[in-house]
């Protein structure tokens, strides 16, 4: 019949199958069938006459068809059913690629403002980079290094704001090394010159008194250079340990002047030199066994000699002959190999230990007699030089220990003994922390140990 021919050709143009459905007859092309469940709903609906033609919202991955339907006949009566199974298939094809394409411009827009926010991050930190770079350069080398101008505004003047600080801290750093430089030697061809004419002009006195006055002056000139050559050796010694902070504290490789020793010798010669000292201020010295095994610590020999004889020095000039005997000895500590110098003199009390490496400071009870102030900073900053620490502490039952403490230069699980023969006193090591005060780790800003003198 024409209805079901063009219904045929309907459903093969489009692809949607359609049902026609009356009372006498039914007709259906396209595969739809009656008896399915939308179907029977779709013609259940459309008999009670409420036609609903509005499709659901199109989804990209919704279902692929929908059924709807509606009644044909008179106003009052309802002759028939037409169902329609829409394809849905184009539609959500159609909104896939849609979606695709916003997608696809979404990303691009991410993407672009990745790459701007990436150029104008670098832009802005560039600079700051740049800034690190020179502080940490400044640090190690304290040379200026003058910043180019880039970014923004406030970042530019932040540049030349530290180029012109750089610049002036690191000439007013240089010109005050150079200032103590100069004026240590420029006082020495004075003083020099004032020593000769003091010795000339002792000649021509005649009395006593006046040879005494100018022994006095000579002792005085003879202050004076002791004075100018601590200055010069202190600040070499600071200048090496603040490079060795700056190079990474205690873990950084030893310097130039630094080398794996035994101090056993060293410290046989140092008390061969200062045994004329002591013999003239009536104490004695002691040089304990060196341990067993041999101790290898890391330190530069000149710098060992000039500690221990710092330390041997400030012992025999304050112990004194109350002090009778002054022991130096080495061993290990832990995974540290020490070196400490130990007297039984009026010792020091907590608060002057702690202001024992100020530099000039004097022990209120040895004011008077001869020193600079300076020779336990002088030590302390030897120490931090090469990885070292100065630690003062209570020599029981009277006395002070003056110690040094070196990082070993192949430390092991068996340093944490001390051995025989050359072992520290447990006394010694237990008066750290009650009784101990460590130099580095209070931050004093000059170095020493027992400083009555410094």
């Amino acid at each position: 019949m024409q209805l079901q021919r063009e219904m045929d050709r309907y459903s093969a143009l489009y692809g949607e199958g359609v049902l026609v459905h009356t009372p006498q007859t039914t007709l259906a092309s396209g595969g739809l069938r009656a008896d399915e469940a939308d179907v029977r709903n779709a013609v259940a609906q459309a008999q009670l006459n409420l036609n609903d033609l509005t499709l659901e919202r199109v989804q990209p991955f919704g279902p692929k068809n929908e059924v709807i339907a509606r009644s044909f006949g008179t106003a009052s009566q309802v002759l028939g059913e037409a169902v329609i199974d829409v394809d849905l298939t184009a539609a959500e094809q159609k909104l896939r690629d849609r979606c695709l394409l916003v997608a696809l411009g979404a990303l691009a827009v991410w993407v672009l403002l990745i790459l701007g926010a990436e150029r104008l991050t670098r832009w802005v930190l560039r600079p700051v980079h740049r800034l690190t770079d020179a502080v940490i350069a400044f640090e190690e080398s304290e040379r200026a290094t003058r910043l180019r101008e880039e970014g923004p505004p406030e970042l530019q003047r932040l540049s030349r704001a530290f180029s012109a600080m750089a610049e002036h801290v690191g000439a007013s750093m240089q010109a005050q090394r150079q200032l103590i430089a100069d004026t240590s030697h420029q006082l020495r061809n004075p003083v020099g010159a004032l020593r000769l004419r003091t010795d000339l002009l002792a000649l021509e006195l005649d009395t006593p008194a006046q040879r005494e006055a100018a022994s006095g002056v000579v002792k005085e000139l003879d202050q004076v250079e002791e004075m100018l050559d601590r200055m010069l050796r202190l600040a070499a010694a600071e200048h090496r340990a603040r490079r060795r902070s700056i190079a990474g504290g205690s873990e950084a490789p030893m310097g130039e002047l630094s080398e794996v020793l035994d101090p056993s010798t060293v410290l046989q010669e140092a008390i061969e030199r200062a045994g004329p000292s002591a013999r003239h201020a009536g104490a004695v010295l002691e040089l304990d066994n060196p341990p067993m095994p041999r101790l290898q610590l890391a330190c530069g020999r000149g710098d060992l000699a000039d500690i221990v004889g710092e330390l041997l020095e400030n012992a025999i000039k304050y112990a004194g002959p109350e002090g009778g005997r002054i022991t130096l000895r080495a061993g290990r500590r832990g995974r540290s190999a020490v070196v400490e110098v130990a007297d039984r003199g009026p010792g020091l009390s907590p608060e002057e230990r702690e202001a024992a490496t100020t530099r000039f400071w004097r022990s209120p009870g040895h004011s008077a007699s001869r020193g600079t102030g300076l020779g336990l900073p002088i030590v302390e900053q030897l120490a931090e030089a090469n990885g070292g620490r100065l630690v003062l502490a209570p020599n029981e039952p009277r006395g002070l220990i003056a110690r040094v403490e070196f990082p070993l230069a192949c430390a092991t699980a068996d340093d944490d003994a001390l051995p025989d023969g050359g072992a520290l006193a447990a006394a010694h090591d237990d008066a750290l922390p009650d009784g101990g005060v460590d130099i580095a780790g209070e931050g004093a800003a000059a170095s020493g140990g027992e400083n009555r003198d410094a």
